[in-house]
This record gives C-alpha cells, structure tokens and sequence, in this order.
C-alpha cells in the first residue's frame, strides 16, 4: 500500500480512537449503581490485565528491567498514575453525575492549559495568535463562571489533571501502551484492595449474581472497562505512525465535540445562553490555535521541511502522546 492510502488508513484509525474517547459517556452510566470509585477501581485493575494481555501477545516485555532501574522514572510515572486516577475519577463522577457537557469543556480547554503550562513551567515563547487564543480561553472561563453560577470546578480539574499528566509523560518518554501499563502498576493494589474491601463488606457490585443482586451481564460491563481503555489507544497507536501531527491535532477534538453533543442530545442538559457564549468563546479559541498550527505546518511543507509523525505509542523513547489518550 503506497504512501497516500497509509495515510487515509491511519485517518481513519484516528477518527475510530477519538469517536471511541467521545463515546465514553455512553459507557459508564450502563455500569450504575455502581459508585464512581468502585468503577474506578475496576477500571484500574482490568487496564492492567488487558494492557498485560496485549504485550504478551506482542511479547514486547524488554523495556520493563531497564526501566525498574530508573527510579526517577519511576516516580514521574507514579506521579502520572495519581493525576489520571484524578481524572479518570473525576470524569466517571461527572457523566454519571450528569454533568457530560461539563466534561466536554474541560477537553476542549486542555490544549490552553497545556499552552498555559508550556509558559509557566518550561518558560515557553508564544506566538501572538496563541497568546491571544490563551486570553480568550480565560475570558471564556470567566463568562461561564458566570454562567453556572461558580467556577466550572469539574472542566478545570479534568483540563488541570490532564495538563499536568500530559507534561509528565512527555518527560518520562514512554509510549502509549507501555505508560499505561506502568501507570495501571501503581494503581493495581490500591484499586485491587479497594475491591476486596467492598466484597467482603457486601457493598460491592462485581460478581453479585445471587437473587435480586445485578447478574453477570453488570460484572461482565465491569471487567470490560479493561478492554473500553484499551481499544482506542490501539486505534491511536495505529494512527500516529501513519499520520502527521497536525492531522492528529485536528482529530483529537473529535472526542470532546461528541462529548458535548451527548451531553445536549442524549442526556438533554440545560444550556442557558450564558454557557453557550462561553463555549463560543473556548470554540473561537482553538479556532485560533488550529489555525496557527495550520500556517505552521505550511510554512514548514514550503520550507522543505518533513511533517512531523507520531512515534508509535509502543516505541520506547515516545514522546508524542495524545491529547486525550487516556481519555475520561
């Protein structure tokens, strides 16, 4: 298959990795009544089960012994493992919670915390489009505060987690699969002992199949979480060896459009006229970005310069990761 048709497969594995992030609020309400912290815990101990069942089917084990000898690695990846725990958390809460809408906005203004971050941590230069895409993120900030009458607290933990995970993947450089194998590492125990405790204190939902309890069928949705986690970063890790970069960043806002658009048609949240000003204002925000990112891909192609592709998330040394791989 030539050049032009790899690139139109791996579009097409991209639009199936964020229209699956995007359908996530269509999956965790099915797993009611189980609380948010014991789908939580769920989702921690299946990732790594499933995450464990694809390297050894690639048997693709070497990075780990050079990596147990990194210490300082290791703590940036426990680091990480906390602020998705946040999010992931967080995330689950708010959908079932009915709060998707919410949800969606904290995706769509991750890419100005992660500007934002970008400035304050790594003293980072911005171009004037950006600064002012910046700026009318916060003033978007600002109206829907107004809006809903307090600060979008649930948008900026998911936008705040997520920036902060972001940055700390970026530095430990381990792709996809295996950073989420590590992170589910650090999570297994606690989320494993978490689930022991509800079983034993008969609070727990897994595996309840006497009489009037919630049958098979909701403990199978349970250890699907697994697999739900683990499918579209498949999908991603096709896409980003196959497609360039700015390709990427198009598509990664595929997952929270379908987020808001659930939240607003499925879930028939309210939206006074006050949020949508302020969702405008985050829409006309990344309209800048994408738009400056655009011109830059541009002059680099007339420059004779390469567009940039992802490294494949199984590649030890990635450093490209996905806007939202690890997504909600």
């Amino acid at each position: 298959m030539g050049e032009a048709g790899e690139q139109r497969r791996g579009f097409w594995f991209g639009v199936a990795a964020y229209g699956l992030w995007g359908l996530f609020p269509l999956y965790w309400p099915l797993l009611k009544p189980s609380g948010a912290l014991e789908i939580l815990a769920n989702r921690m101990v299946w990732s790594l089960a499933a995450v464990a069942a694809i390297l050894l089917f690639q048997r693709h084990w070497g990075w780990i012994r050079p990596l147990l000898r990194q210490p300082r690695r290791l703590l940036m990846i426990g680091s990480a493992a906390a602020l998705v725990s946040v999010n992931w958390g967080v995330y689950i809460w708010a959908v079932n919670s009915d709060h998707v809408v919410e949800t969606s906005l904290g995706y769509f203004i991750n890419p100005l915390v992660t500007i934002a971050f970008g400035v304050l941590l790594l003293k980072e230069r911005l171009r004037r489009a950006q600064w002012v895409a910046v700026g009318t993120g916060a003033l978007a900030v600002v109206v829907l505060t107004v809006g809903y009458g307090r600060l979008p607290w649930i948008a900026m933990v998911l936008a705040l987690s997520f920036g902060g995970y972001g940055l700390i993947k970026k530095k430990v450089g381990l792709g996809g699969l295996e950073s989420l194998a590590g992170e589910t590492a650090f999570q297994f125990f606690p989320a494993f002992g978490f689930l022991v405790y509800l079983a034993v204190s008969g609070s727990g939902t897994l595996g309840r199949t006497e009489p009037g309890s919630y049958g098979w069928g909701h403990s199978v949705l349970l250890v699907l979480c697994g697999l739900v986690t683990a499918l579209p970063l498949l999908a991603f890790g096709a896409a980003a060896v196959r497609v360039p970069l700015t390709t990427l960043g198009l598509l990664q806002y595929l997952a929270p459009v379908f987020q808001f658009a659930i939240g607003i048609t499925v879930f028939h949240e309210h939206m006074p006229p006050a949020r949508w000003a302020g969702f405008a204002l985050v829409w006309v925000a990344l309209a800048l970005l994408t738009r400056d990112a655009l011109r830059d891909a541009l002059r680099d192609r007339r420059a004779g310069r390469p567009a940039p592709t992802a490294v494949a998330p199984g590649a030890v040394g990635a450093t490209v990761e996905s806007p939202v791989e690890a997504h909600g």
